[in-house]
């Protein structure tokens, strides 16, 4: 199926709504019956049809099959938040004394959920380097019932060989779950890899305006069936229309957005590299990154996201630059419309600072729809100002 078909017109029934070009917002909470057997047929079975927002709702549903086709999965969910798809995709494959293998530093609500809430229902979890499939084969244990991938990641931006942990996990009877939201489903196709399920923060690429939070969760149609009919709508998590509405217009544009922040950020990184009081940067697309070639091998392309260490003696250097800047602001996030940056040093108090730390003079910066040599400039100001 054609991307620019997926966007612009797939699952649009326009003859249902005047011919209008623009989808409705469906903004209900419930949906009324003729007959007391329609009503009996949709509390039986609320996944295949409209009973209740909580849901289905028809704007949410027009995102759910445009999301699911980019993936090339049979069916998707759409949650408030890429947190609340986390939650879902694992609670729904874990029960009591189950075993999970996640990569290590993932996402911070992630392991948050590994940590401290699982733990108190028997579950545990051990982080490995993913970037050596053997690592994985050693982690399994015989009551492993999840592996969950980040593939980037969203500092260091580390791989996994999707297929091959693919393969490993599903002649194990093992369940997997990547967040591909670094690449969005334009850049990389986990499924065709062979993972299960495949979650994205909507958030970032998919809205491209800032102005909404979404999750995304995509599978087979069994899977995502089961998911619906108990973790969905016992958290009652889903999107709102509106949300959903919003979404549905940033994926408009999301190929046009994509081209233009790839191409800058290429201009952006050869910046930086060449920056006398830049010591590396981190960027899966070009040719000093170590596993750049399974990076070319599995994404087609790789864009906004990246990483560059600051040469710097102390935390006050590193700060004075984040804040020096004057166009790029200091935020989380990403997939904007606006370009973003976070100190890593953010996440520590000052007086563990460890200049020999090259994590602690991390800065992830996000290249947004801007002209690159605006953003240049505005870098280079505040390298200047540096002491």
């Amino acid at each position: 199926m054609d991307i620019s078909y997926i966007l612009n017109e797939f699952a649009e029934e326009r003859e249902n709504y005047f011919n209008a070009v623009s989808p409705p917002i469906m903004q209900t909470s419930n949906f009324v019956f003729d007959t007391v057997e329609d009503m009996r047929k949709a509390f039986a079975d609320e996944y295949s049809t409209y009973l209740y927002s909580r849901g289905r709702n028809p704007t949410v549903d027009i995102l759910r099959k445009k999301l699911a086709a980019l993936d090339g999965a049979e069916d998707c969910l759409v949650f408030g938040s890429g947190a609340a798809a986390i939650f879902a995709s694992v609670l729904a494959n874990v029960k009591m004394g189950d075993h999970i293998v996640s990569v290590d530093q993932p996402y911070s609500w992630a392991q948050k959920m590994f940590n401290d809430i699982l733990p108190r229902f028997g579950v545990t979890t051990t982080y490995i380097d993913g970037t050596a499939i053997a690592n994985f084969e050693r982690a399994i244990l015989p009551n492993t019932t999840v592996i969950y991938l980040e593939s980037p990641n969203s500092w260091d931006y580390a791989l996994q060989d999707l297929k091959a942990v693919a393969d490993l996990a599903r002649a194990a009877g093992i369940v997997t779950i990547i967040d591909n939201s670094y690449c969005t489903p334009l850049y990389q196709r986990p499924i065709e890899y062979g993972i299960d399920l495949v979650m994205q923060t909507a958030t970032k690429y998919i809205s491209g305006h800032s102005d909404t939070l979404g999750g995304v969760l995509s599978g087979s149609k069994e899977m995502i069936e089961r998911i619906f009919n108990s973790e969905y709508m016992n958290i009652g998590s889903g999107i709102q229309p509106f949300n959903a509405w919003l979404l549905i217009r940033g994926l408009r544009t999301l190929p046009a957005r994509l081209d233009r922040i790839s191409a800058s950020t290429i201009k952006v990184v050869d910046y930086l590299k060449r920056h006398p009081k830049v010591e590396s940067v981190i960027f899966p697309f070009d040719e000093t990154f170590p596993q750049y070639a399974l990076a070319k091998k599995q994404m087609s392309g790789a864009c906004g996201l990246l990483t560059f260490i600051i040469k710097a003696e102390t935390i006050a250097r590193v700060e004075k630059f984040c804040e020096d800047l004057q166009h790029i602001f200091m935020a989380v996030s990403w997939g904007g419309h606006e370009s973003l940056i976070i100190p890593k040093c953010s996440g520590i108090q000052p007086a563990e600072f460890n200049a020999s730390n090259a994590t602690h003079r991390m800065l992830r910066l996000y290249v947004g729809l801007e002209d690159p040599d605006y953003l240049i400039k505005d870098l280079e100001q505040a390298f200047a100002k540096m002491m």
